[in-house]
């Protein structure tokens, strides 16, 4: 059986996936999948066993200069690898107009998605041959491994989901894997981010443990930031540059991680290593850390990360590291 998914992004949703084609594959034998996903992410569906090939697209550059002559050769090149094959099945995995519209409705074969009052947008179900009922009041690992049962046809397991994806970097982890710490430090918006102060106390009260640190960053300011923290510490480490695989080989040989909210966040969770993270304005509800030694820290009475301490974080840290 082959099936195409279309989870294209955010980096995120795009890990939450996972677990449903373990669930798939552990049901179905012999089940093989492609994948639909932004160029960014095109790394993360090929980690998982069970995909063959991953088709990545440019939604959100397109969008720019859809109608130039280069991005109208891609789109081309794109509609021509999708539909190469006929697939068993084709589900829509993101529940949004853009994906059904652009990305669904072109796939050859079964088209199943959300109905219009479990998808994130409605009007997308209008491009679905088959549309199942999802509750909303699950985590989104949760929704999409009840939708991919529900479009395969077996039973939804009641294990938790399993990511699948820790065993890709047995063979590649650092040197010094299991002896330090990474912070992840960086994300997108000002007001999701701890304090500097706050993260340099916290490498203080991490020194005694004789634990290193590693700080890895995207872009300059990133890096900048990165510089600063270390300042002065000899056991903190700034990363390099380096590919979305490269990363996750740094995660996945820390002993532990603390996060704010940040889609490093989650590929921490996927690699099943303990993780503290810290949320300010962003609630985690459904769509915070799911695995293993997953930790959430809120600030008690605000939304200001300042609220959260450096000793509230060594405390959680304490009790959850192997």
């Amino acid at each position: 059986m082959r099936v195409l998914i279309i989870k294209t992004s955010s980096m995120g949703d795009v890990l939450h996936a996972l677990p449903a084609l373990t669930d798939a594959m552990h049901a179905i034998p012999g089940i093989r999948f492609d994948w639909v996903v932004e160029e960014g992410f095109a790394q993360i569906p090929s980690w998982h066993p069970a995909v063959d090939r991953v088709l990545p697209v440019a939604i959100r550059r397109w969008r720019k200069h859809w109608f130039g002559s280069q991005v109208r050769e891609e789109r081309v090149v794109f509609k021509r690898e999708l539909q190469s094959r006929e697939y068993d099945a084709v589900i829509d995995a993101q529940g949004l107009i853009k994906s059904a519209a652009l990305v669904t409705r072109l796939a050859k074969g079964i088209k199943h998605g959300q109905d219009s009052r479990s998808a994130r947008e409605p009007f997308a179900s209008w491009w679905y041959d088959k549309r199942h009922d999802i509750s909303k009041q699950q985590h989104a690992v949760q929704r999409t491994r009840e939708l991919f049962a529900k479009s395969l046809g077996y039973a939804l397991p009641s294990t938790p989901g399993d990511y699948a994806i820790a065993q890709h970097f047995t063979q590649e982890l650092p040197a010094d894997a299991n002896q330090y710490l990474v912070f992840l430090h960086a994300t997108t918006r000002d007001n999701k981010h701890w304090p500097e102060d706050h993260w340099r106390e916290l490498i203080g009260l991490i020194e005694p443990s004789g634990l290193k640190v590693k700080l890895p960053w995207g872009a300059e300011h990133e890096h900048q930031r990165a510089l600063r923290l270390a300042e002065g510490f000899d056991f903190v480490e700034v990363l390099p540059k380096l590919t979305l695989e490269k990363v996750a080989c740094y995660l996945a040989g820390a002993r532990a991680v603390v996060s704010v909210d940040t889609g490093l966040s989650h590929l921490t969770a996927a690699l099943d290593r303990p993780n503290i993270t810290l949320y300010g304005p962003t609630d985690p509800g459904l769509i915070g850390g799911y695995g293993k030694n997953q930790v959430v820290l809120l600030p008690a009475e605000s939304k200001d990360m300042a609220a959260i301490s450096p000793q509230m974080v060594m405390q959680k840290l304490v009790t959850i590291l192997p």
